[in-house]
């Protein structure tokens, strides 16, 4: 838990710094089109496994819960309607009935909703959004009675609900809360020939900052810079 603290906390930094040194230097715009968020993310797995084959008869593999940071890239098409995509890396365990780990590997998810924003309440803007999310396994190593073994992960797309609300802090600036559903199954094999299916199901929970300008303000001022001067 420690270790999976220090890197979470070590991501937040590095994300936090590469977003706000992409930021434009002039103050944030909240009716530009684009917002950017770092975030904290809680990744509560609601797993659900067939039986897993090969000797481990009566048990069922579940997904460690984890902290991640993340971020998220939106862009607004009007006032109320914007796209979002939500973005991050994860190191998974998958233990047996909660206690004997037997893999771990990475996992790449990107998430794509469509959002409806609400702005009739002052600086208080919820949302709500729909979408898809991708998730794409990649070194996968067995572990405990598995170690050795050749594990492998399908990918798999799943469907994702989603709610949360920005507050603003001022110069475009907002606090973000933000709570995903996504409903997804994986197809696991073991050695080439076993496999089982797990549904993860996760509850995603992330808080974090976020800032809100025109995309026109960094490109308009770059274009600028590269005109030569007379």
């Amino acid at each position: 838990m420690k270790k999976s603290m220090k890197a979470f906390l070590g991501g937040v930094a590095v994300a936090g710094s590469l977003a706000t040194a992409a930021l434009p230097a002039q103050a944030g715009d909240y009716s530009g089109d684009f917002l950017v968020r770092v975030q904290g993310t809680y990744l509560d797995f609601n797993d659900d496994s067939s039986v897993l084959p090969g000797g481990f008869a009566g048990t069922g593999v579940e997904l460690a819960n984890e902290f991640i940071p993340t971020l998220t890239l939106t862009y607004f098409l009007n006032k109320n309607i914007a796209v979002e995509l939500f973005c991050c890396f994860a190191s998974l365990d998958a233990e047996l009935n909660g206690n004997t780990k037997v893999a771990d590997f990475w996992v790449f998810p990107p998430a794509l909703t469509l959002q409806y924003h609400f702005d009739s309440m002052g600086g208080f803007k919820p949302y709500v959004g729909a979408g898809i999310q991708y998730i794409l396994p990649f070194d996968e190593e067995g572990a405990g009675p598995l170690t050795g073994a050749n594990v492998e992960v399908d990918d798999a797309l799943g469907f994702t609900l989603q709610a949360g609300f920005d507050m603003e802090l001022g110069q475009g600036w907002y606090f973000n809360a933000d709570v995903k559903k996504t409903w997804i199954e994986h197809t696991v094999s073991i050695n080439g020939a076993d496999a089982y299916d797990v549904d993860i199901d996760p509850w995603i929970f992330s808080v974090g900052l976020g800032y809100r300008f025109n995309l026109s303000d960094i490109f308009g001022s770059r274009s600028a810079e590269a005109v030569p001067m007379k």
